[in-house]
């Protein structure tokens, strides 16, 4: 072997020997974690500081997955999507590395999808097609003769440039750093991104790209030396490389500095937020005291900084984007957003005298304690719910491991902690001095704010066309033929398949390899008096997850909207004993979280809507009395008097709803789609949707000058939800523990109150509305909601059969091959929006298809109207049938930690989809047949008529369609 061990160590944090090499021929580094983790996880990065904002790192990203020397097909990437077993598959551009991980529980999987990723980062096609693609190139209107810009990671970065709060996040990190590559968007700001060059492109993965500039990274159960023969394999052809690749350190700053930049809004509040740099990374210690002090300053309502801004009345809710521990040297940022423009001084002169006040009175030491209580219980449970525990690893040794120091140091935060514990034992004013050093003493800081503008997105777009009208006048009549040339030969080669002698290149399993058995989650059932109890026997790690879901059947329809709030009022105003503050600091000092929301589905094989509110916790088991006794306070005695208490909250929410509305274009146009065809999707679009939105506006109101009736509602909700009446109790720990926890469990139970008859008219009530809203759009008239943005949300639900009509599971099948091709190809690659994919319920009989920040409309909404003519006319091998059965079952055994599976668990049993359905569902995948196809394009055919459209854009986008396009749009502003 060619690796030379450095150093080699027992982690208890995370249960691994772990070691660290570096290959000798290239200097490549490698961290090999070896541990009983079946989640395998590998991921090689390489330091890829940009230059300029043209976005250079982001598309290349992009492009080495685009096809390679031993996989020359189109896109290996979507290939592995289609028949992989993967528990996660993509790749991240960060400020100063890129990042390609994989990962799988199959060891043949894993296999396959190292050796895809491997070719794809050293070997990688990237031609000047493929820089286009992903990149930018112009296009000339057939019937306008219009310029214009199309690519994927244009498009992407337009929408990210639309979203106000991930503008102003990323403003506030690059303005601390303007002489560094941290001062610089990485990603790619659109305005820069036309001026790359092909050969800069190919430049910089020239530069950067080579095992010299690798870090390398291997976790999980598979054999460690197989690992080291399999990279040796992999970088035997290269020698080493001196390459600059450290990203430079900013000079501290003298002063503070400010930076003002407008975004389009047509409502008349601010972003602002205060940011500091704080120490270059090596010291362990100062990290995890970075966190806890970020956690007490911000981390709950109840937090000193947090507290006093919100409680100003300044603003709506936090900005910033927190604590950055992800650059060579770290930061932090804090403000608020929804400010009046002429208070954003306000909210700096507030920030510094409540740091001022926290050193000069001292923190309190409940909060203290409650947060460190909050971090570590965080870093001993290492819960990364669907994201591998792996990637999260290599991600945390890349903190230290990117800037040569040492991964290992990383991993390992017992010392750092019991420093930290050891100090303030002593009573040292180990936080209140950070405060001093970190922000009140520290002249590297800046103030930036974004100030709304109601003209700047039109502005924009004639400035837009404006350069574009510039650009083609000096344009000759052969520069247009050649641009014309150019796009109609990419247009051909994304038309043209790839062929089935390329697409045999790609690693993949046999059906052999997947298991003809659904998996079981263990799952025992108690009932008790019209109260039932899930209890799932599974390794906890001494850790007790406890969930409440208490059904709403009966309330009233007009109380719906309040459930999107109602988790946050038990939770946040105080108790009739104490106040919201002891309240959070006895949460965060005795358990591991409390949470609550609401959801509706539809019922498995039935049109009935099922519905709960759930109240999820942990807790360490020796904790277990304090968090019942927690729980029952919270749920029995919240105080809900605090009228401005509560008058917060909902600005917080209304912001953050309203926040959501770009980035989540997709994900709310579909729920508007799905609500005028289900009982459950209208249910959850007062709870969760745009109509919550429009709620929280009026609530907001509400609270100012109704708000005795707005306190009854919440009395109101509280007596008709919090009872033992259909109350289920899904409780996940190992045998041993439960056994010991049952009488404690029951006595809490028994304290809730059993209610007698409820109020019946509710969500009868609601189905009849829901289902008389249908017929209103199916008149062939789509939903226009307009926001600021520079890129398009598209939608369009096709009723496939009435809730309860089973839709056979190899649709699921079919659904997967549509995704990674026909809505993949036709609306990502040549369509160039971010994102095209669908979206099938199984029990509401619903296809829905999305895209995601899309240039498009009209276009887009025809390609999925041909998707049923794609598949009648489909000719599809036995290989590429075999490779999304494979994919789908991937998607269906999604990799769960323990309290994932039992809640997973506790959702099946909600919602009748029991062992028995499961199998006969995975039985139907692994069946599917080339007479599926056909069968789902006839249902998408039938319901065409019945097909409902929605899309979220902007106002200026709409001016560009014609009349008769105009006239078929109900169109609604959303700002």
């Amino acid at each position: 072997m060619s690796f030379t061990l450095i150093e080699e160590r027992q982690v208890q944090e995370i249960a691994s020997i772990v070691r660290l090499y570096t290959h000798d021929q290239t200097g490549a580094r490698l961290l090999s974690v070896i541990n009983a983790d079946e989640n395998k996880c590998f991921g090689i990065s390489f330091r890829t500081p940009p230059e300029h904002s043209d976005g250079v790192a982001h598309i290349l990203e992009h492009s080495v997955l685009c096809g390679s020397r031993k996989y020359p097909v189109k896109e290996p990437f979507v290939e592995l999507m289609k028949g992989s077993l993967n528990t996660f598959l993509n790749a991240m551009t960060f400020p100063d590395k890129t990042v390609y991980p994989v990962a799988s529980t199959n060891l043949k999987d894993f296999r396959n999808l190292v050796d895809v990723y491997l070719d794809a980062v050293f070997y990688p096609r990237i031609t000047e097609d493929t820089f286009r693609q992903e990149g930018w190139h112009y296009e000339v209107d057939d019937s306008t003769g219009e310029l214009s810009i199309k690519g994927v990671v244009y498009n992407e970065m337009k929408g990210a440039y639309s979203d106000p709060e991930d503008l102003h996040a990323d403003l506030c990190r690059r303005s601390l750093f303007p002489d560094t590559a941290y001062g610089l968007d990485s990603g790619g700001d659109p305005a820069v991104i036309p001026t790359l060059t092909y050969e800069q492109f190919k430049k910089f993965y020239q530069t950067y790209y080579h095992p010299s500039n690798s870090f390398i990274f291997f976790y999980g159960d598979d054999d460690p030396e197989e690992r080291l023969a399999l990279l040796d394999e992999w970088l035997a052809p290269y020698s080493a490389q001196k390459i600059e690749s450290l990203p430079g350190i900013q000079k501290p700053f003298t002063q503070p500095v400010s930076l003002t930049v407008p975004f389009s809004s047509e409502e008349n509040k601010a972003y602002t937020a205060i940011n500091w740099a704080l120490r270059e990374h090596g010291d362990q210690e100062f990290n995890l005291a970075a966190g806890i002090l970020s956690h007490i300053l911000t981390g709950t309502p109840a937090s000193p900084l947090r507290k006093a801004l919100i409680e100003s009345g300044l603003g709506e809710d936090l900005a910033g984007f927190g604590l950055e521990d992800g650059l060579r040297v770290s930061a932090y940022s804090v403000g608020l957003k929804g400010v009046a423009p002429e208070r954003v001084g306000d909210v700096e002169k507030l920030i510094r005298t409540t740091l001022e006040n926290l050193v000069a009175q001292g923190i309190d030491p409940d909060t203290i304690e409650a947060s460190v209580n909050t971090i570590e219980f965080a870093l001993r449970e290492k819960n990364t719910g669907r994201f591998p525990k792996g990637l999260a690893v290599m991600l945390e040794a890349l903190g230290e491991w990117l800037y040569d120091h040492n991964p290992i140091d990383a991993l390992i935060f017992e010392p750092s902690l019991s420093a930290i514990k050891a100090r303030l034992a002593r009573e040292e004013r180990y936080f209140e001095s950070l405060i001093q050093t970190l922000f009140i003493n520290n002249k590297h800081a800046s103030v930036v704010t974004l100030l709304p503008d109601a003209e700047i997105e039109a502005q924009r777009s004639a400035e837009e066309a404006k350069k574009m009208a510039e650009i083609k006048a000096q344009l000759s009549e052969l520069d247009i033929a050649n641009i014309k040339q150019e796009a109609e030969h990419l247009k051909k080669l994304q038309q043209t398949p790839d062929s089935p002698e390329a697409l045999s290149t790609i690693p993949s399993l046999a059906l052999s390899d997947i298991p003809t058995q659904a998996p079981r989650i263990p799952l025992e059932i108690f009932e008790n008096g019209g109260q039932t109890t899930l209890f799932h026997d599974l390794p906890t790690s001494g850790i007790l997850y406890l969930d409440l879901a208490f059904p709403f059947t009966h309330i009233e329809s007009r109380l719906l909207p309040y459930l999107s709030i109602f988790g946050r009022a038990l939770l946040e105003m105080g108790t009739d004993t104490e106040d919201y503050v002891t309240l959070s600091q006895e949460i965060g000092k005795h358990t591991g979280g409390i949470g609550a929301s609401a959801f509706a589905a539809t019922r498995y094989g039935s049109a009935e809507a099922i519905s709960a509110f759930t109240v999820r916790g942990k807790t360490l088991l020796e904790n277990s009395e304090k968090f019942f006794s927690l729980l029952e306070k919270i749920l029995l005695k919240s105080n809900f008097s605090n009228r401005e208490r509560f008058r917060q909250i909902v600005l917080e929410e209304k912001a953050q709803a309203e926040a959501s509305v770009i980035p989540s274009g997709h994900r709310l146009i579909g729920l508007r789609l799905k609500s005028k065809l289900t009982r459950a999707d209208w249910i959850s679009e007062r709870i969760n949707g745009l109509e919550n939105i429009f709620f929280l506006r009026k609530l907001a109101e509400r609270v100012e000058h109704e708000w005795e009736a707005v306190e009854q509602d919440l009395r109101a909700l509280r007596d008709n939800i919090i009872t033992r009446n259909g109350l289920i109790v899904n409780v996940t720990v190992d045998h041993e523990n439960y056994s010991s926890l049952r009488t404690s469990i029951e006595g809490f139970i028994s304290h809730l109150p059993q209610r007698g008859a409820q109020n019946t008219e509710g969500i009868a009530s609601v189905a009849a509305q829901a289902e008389l809203e249908v017929p209103a759009r199916q008149s062939g008239r789509a939903e226009a909601l307009t926001a600021p943005t520079q890129v398009n949300f598209v939608g369009k639900a096709f009723p496939l059969g009435t809730a309860g009509a089973r839709l056979p599971a190899s649709f699921q099948v079919v659904k997967k091959y549509l995704d990674t091709t026909f809505l993949w190809e036709k609306v990502r690659v040549q369509g160039g929006a971010y994102g095209g994919f669908s979206i099938l319920d199984m029990n509401a009989g619903i296809m829905l298809f999305l895209s995601y920040r899309d240039p498009n409309l009209v276009d887009t909404l025809a390609i999925y109207d041909q998707a049923a003519e794609f598949l009648s006319s489909l000719e599809i091998s036995q290989e590429e049938l075999t490779k999304s059965i494979i994919g789908t079952i991937g998607d269906v055994d999604s990799y769960l930690l323990p309290d994932a599976k039992g809640f997973t668990s506790m959702m099946h049993y909600l919602t009748g989809y029991s062992q028995d359905i499961k199998q006969k569902t995975r039985d139907e995948i692994l069946a599917t047949g080339t007479h599926d196809f056909v069968k789902l394009a006839d249902a998408l055919q039938l319901a065409r008529p019945q097909a409902l459209e929605a899309m979220l854009t902007s106002k200026s986008t709409l001016d560009t369609l014609d009349s008769d396009q105009k006239a078929r749009l109900e169109i609604s502003p959303l700002f």
